[in-house]
């Protein structure tokens, strides 16, 4: 079953395709997401990469927790669930 990790702590010039290759070295990635800003398109400093299995998952947030990208120490885990957010009026 496909595992999703937060990677925190991105540089703003940090792409998506850096971000899949590292992980691509721990495992199967899924997929892996760059979250951007709605409203400039710049980089939010985070991403989501879904690893194939919990084991690659384990492998890639051993592996990379902690190790420098473009200059700083990634902060690699599971992905909490997201939160409900409350619908506006």
């Amino acid at each position: 079953m496909a595992t999703k990790l937060y990677v925190g702590n991105l540089s703003p010039s940090t792409t998506e395709a850096q971000i899949l290759d590292l992980f691509k070295q721990s495992g199967n990635v899924v997929s892996c997401v760059l979250i951007k800003d709605k409203v400039t398109g710049n980089s939010k400093g985070f991403a989501f990469v879904e690893m194939g299995s919990e084991a690659e998952a384990a492998k890639a947030t051993a592996d990379r927790n902690g190790k420098e990208l473009d200059g700083r120490p990634l902060k690699v885990n599971e992905a909490k669930p997201r939160a409900e957010r409350p619908m506006n009026p």
